[in-house]
């Protein structure tokens, strides 16, 4: 597996999320989670029993469904750093993610189960490429970095978070783009500014390995 291989699959399932979010944007009304659904809107990482605002429209809901195990594949590959990384950096910057997005997947499970819509279920890692999701890593993918160690692990994890990481900018902008829900347009804000960053610095340690 290549990283060209890997940016060109995440550029294809990236256009194939446009034109999903497109056509959801344009055939979706915004709905109401009802009465006693708001919340703040004072930040975009409560806890699951908190429900977002109550406008939102479908584009808010496949973001929420697609995110959710978009990030959990994420922890995973981090938790993988763990034990099989080498260089201190990776393991800092794996430790990062895992934390920022773990309190992410419980705040938009939340706010689907406020919406009334179902919650994504099942493995982080089982197919979901194939639905158009970018920067989803394959079973075959998945399983060539749990057996990888050391200097190779670190390159292996760099390469992919990249580009998984890249998948998860798309998605974000569709929201910020098409969205109806302040606080899932707020956190997909949020995701694009950490993102970049985290790319920026993965390059940066890629380069010097």
């Amino acid at each position: 597996m290549s990283t060209r291989t890997i940016a060109r699959r995440a550029a294809l399932a990236g256009v194939a999320l446009s034109a999903a979010l497109a056509l959801a944007a344009c055939g979706g009304d915004d709905h109401s989670a009802g009465s006693g659904h708001g919340m703040s809107g004072t930040g975009v990482t409560a806890g699951p029993s908190a429900s977002a605002s109550a406008t939102f429209g479908d584009a808010d809901v496949m973001f929420a469904q697609m995110m959710i195990p978009h990030h959990q594949q994420a922890v995973r590959m981090s938790e993988l750093a763990d034990s099989r990384a080498e260089d201190p950096e990776v393991k800092r910057l794996a430790a990062q993610i895992k934390g920022a997005q773990a309190p992410e997947i419980a705040t938009m499970t939340g706010w689907l189960t406020a919406w009334g819509r179902p919650v994504p279920s099942g493995s982080p890692s089982g197919g979901h490429h194939d639905h158009g999701m970018p920067g989803m890593m394959s079973d075959d993918d998945m399983a060539e970095l749990a057996a990888a160690s050391g200097r190779e692990f670190d390159r292996q994890f760099l390469t992919m978070m990249i580009a998984h990481h890249q998948g998860a900018i798309t998605m974000a902008k569709e929201e910020i783009a098409s969205g109806a829900n302040a606080d899932a347009k707020a956190m997909a804000q949020q995701i694009v500014t950490a993102q970049e960053s985290e790319i920026d610095t993965m390059r940066k340690i890629l380069a010097r390995l």
